[in-house]
């Protein structure tokens, strides 16, 4: 590469390094910059520019937004900005901008980043030293398969999953641990566990050394990736070549093999908070580009609505056209199908910090044409107390429903009097969702995420054990509605490991009996434990990698979630656009669900002590069987009545309390159930199918 390159006024749209042969387009903004200074660098080794470009005020900005040109410059090239700020600003903290002549930053919306030489301490020590993180220029794709239209989630079931630590455990024999490549390596696996859609923690650029010093003492880094810097660039730790252009094809790569497997893609996005942290954080883009601005202040000092120094100031409206703008980028740009938005409670807040009524920004999300028809899924609170589950403002929001979560453990564990509660979970929580016209996918169900213990864990842990983390066992959440058989941890005794793995089977067999939108967490089909922790962001270890020698280790429990998916699947009866009324069909004289006691009586409600239920589910189409189901989560055996059928027999599909393969019975090995009752087992769940003899 040879500087130096000619340049042009250029544009203030679109924001961002806009490639072409002819030229590049750069633009960025700060309302608060009084000089600022284009830099471009040969690779992400080089320490000094090959070319500094300032940037003439009369020539090169517009409304605050700083643009300039380059002529024939290749893709690949790397680049940050350099900005000065007035005086006051850099001398004064209530910015919270440390001291500094002048700061060089990274382009926050940049489409691929170098973080070779990226040192967090010695930024923090030194804010005006080179940056060490670096924007790198990409070229648009040549060839972009066609984008399928974007997959709702009528009949979806989502599965959670890292990306690093999918394959980085030596048993997944992958090409590539760790990366989207690898990924693609196991797309056959997910495709015939039958989920409809998988989503991704973070993938957007991260700060792997934002931990605090105690954890960094231990040699840890943040693994699950919620510290963003650059939100439409994909995480070089990912990519094969992480300081090449060739990141953005990587990443499309994934999504494009995602759907020739049929399967949808939903990342999780922070748009809450960055890396930049509070006072003592350093300066990587938004500190430097809108200090005033892009954050939540308050006489000096950074709100923390987070729990991780700051909060990003969504309804700002620049700072909302930002934040839509990188969410468009994925969209229009990589062909996401849909986002998961961490501690969403966030966007509601005004920029005095505030609940508003009406918040601009998920207004603004919703409404984007270009994330027309994309599933938008919402953590429906925040760090500082605002919670939104059931009312988070919109009509096309879903939210991870953690009131489900909470009470389905509790029925699980064995607590009682939960009938009601329980019925009103498997029904789609109606109680949440109803009253404002939304449909039972706005719930998304799940028992187990990234956050918390894995399935495996929450049935052999009574405590939490994150003493790896290097915070002495203060972090994690601490009311977990966990139980553990009897023994803590690891056990040897095969009564409690048998108690275990039936729990197990029931949640997995509530969790896809429920209407509602199921989410998995990654490895639970296959009892993949963190050995109690319940907060392993920074262990990028076996503590959180999928090992894959349990597909075969726990292969009666992974073949009991395919086909429970599988049954799922064949009964579109169990994902239903409206909720159920519990009034009779005349066209075949059944209601679409009925509630029943052991005695087909009605259900005990109001006595404290039950813990049994069972319902009769109508099939939707003339050609779908009906289901019937027996929940008994006391430690007594209940013998059910059966409910009557016409001209057809029940037959046990499934039986949580029996061994592999009797657990559940694939469709063409079904057998009649001719007994007027069943016996129900303690702790077990039985679901039976209406068919023909």
């Amino acid at each position: 590469m040879t500087a130096h390159f000619a340049t042009e006024t250029g544009s203030r749209h679109p924001p961002g390094a806009t490639w072409s042969p002819q030229r590049t387009n750069f633009c960025i903004y700060s309302r608060e910059a009084t000089g600022v200074e284009l830099l471009l660098y040969a690779d992400a080794e080089t320490t000094v520019p090959l070319q500094a470009i300032r940037l003439e005020p009369r020539q090169n900005r517009s409304y605050f937004f700083w643009h300039v040109a380059v002529c024939g410059l290749p893709a690949g090239t790397h680049y940050n900005w350099r900005v000065t700020l007035p005086q006051d600003m850099r001398n004064g903290e209530d910015a919270g901008i440390p001291v500094a002549t002048q700061l060089e930053v990274l382009d926050p919306l940049c489409r691929a980043v170098s973080d070779r030489r990226w040192d967090r301490g010695a930024r923090v020590a030194a804010p005006g030293s080179p940056l060490g993180f670096r924007g790198i220029v990409t070229r648009p794709p040549e060839h972009c398969a066609p984008r399928p239209p974007p997959r709702g989630l009528d009949q979806a079931i989502i599965y959670e999953l890292h990306v690093g630590g999918f394959t980085r455990h030596p048993s997944a024999s992958v090409a590539q641990p760790g990366s989207f490549a690898g990924l693609c390596e196991k797309i056959p696996y997910l495709r015939d566990l039958g989920i409809t859609h998988v989503q991704l923690l973070p993938v957007a650029a991260f700060d792997e050394q934002d931990v605090p010093a105690s954890v960094a003492a231990e040699g840890l880094r943040n693994y699950w990736g919620y510290a963003p810097h650059s939100l439409c660039s994909p995480h070089p730790g990912y990519c094969r070549n992480r300081d090449q252009a060739s990141q953005t094809d990587e990443f499309r790569a994934l999504v494009e093999a995602l759907h020739a497997a049929g399967i949808g893609l939903i990342l999780d996005v922070v748009l809450n908070h960055t890396a930049e942290s509070g006072k003592g954080g350093p300066v990587i883009n938004y500190k430097g580009l809108m200090p005033e601005i892009f954050y939540h202040h308050d006489k000096g000092d950074l709100r923390d609505y987070t729990g991780c120094g700051n909060t990003i100031n969504c309804n700002n409206p620049l700072v909302t056209q930002t934040l839509l703008r990188a969410l468009e980028v994925w969209v229009q740009e990589y062909g996401v199908d849909g986002f998961r938005f961490d501690l969403a409670s966030v966007f509601v807040r005004g920029e005095d910090g505030e609940p508003l009524a009406n918040p601009p920004f998920p207004a603004a999300i919703e409404f984007s044409p270009a994330l027309a028809g994309v599933p938008l899924i919402a953590e429906a609170w925040d760090a500082a107390g605002l919670y939104h589950v059931g009312n988070f403002p919109g009509v096309a929001w879903s939210e991870w429903n953690g009131r489900y979560r909470d009470a389905i453990r509790r029925f699980l564990r064995g607590d009682a009097g939960l009938a009601g509660e329980m019925a009103t979970c498997l029904a789609g929580s109606s109680d949440l969702y109803q009253a404002s016209d939304r449909t039972p996918q706005s719930s998304i169900n799940y028992i187990t995420c990234h956050d918390g213990f894995t399935l495996n864990d929450l049935v052999s842990y009574r405590e939490k054990h994150n003493e790896a983390n290097g915070e002495g066992n203060h972090d994690g959440w601490a009311h977990n509605d966990s139980w553990n058989c009897g023994t803590e941890g690891d056990t040897l005794d095969e009564d409690v490991i048998r108690q275990r793995r039936q729990d197990a089977r029931n949640a997995f067999a509530l969790l896809l009996l429920s209407q509602g939108v199921p989410m998995l967490l990654a490895g639970d089909e296959v009892l993949r434990t963190q050995h109690g922790n319940n907060n392993a962001w920074c262990q990028d270890n076996g503590i959180s990698w999928f090992d894959w020698r349990l597909t075969e280790t726990n292969s009666d429990m992974l073949r009991f979630v395919r086909e429970m998916i599988a049954l799922r699947k064949r009964h579109p009866g169990l994902s239903r656009a409206q909720f159920l009324t519990g009034e009779t069909d005349p066209a075949n004289g059944m209601a679409d669900i009925r509630w029943y006691d052991a005695k087909l009586g009605t259900p005990r409600w109001d006595d404290p002590e039950t813990r049994f239920l069972s319902f009769t589910l109508a099939g939707t189409t003339p050609t779908e069987e009906d289901l019937h189901v027996l929940i008994n989560m006391s430690d007594q055996v209940e013998r059910a009545d059966l409910p009557p059928v016409a001209e057809r027999y029940w037959h046990v599909a499934v039986d949580t309390e029996m061994e592999s393969p009797g657990d559940i019975i694939t469709r063409d090995a079904r057998i009649p159930w001719t007994q007027p009752q069943y016996l129900c087992q303690p702790r077990s769940v039985v679901v039976f199918e209406a068919g023909q003899g």
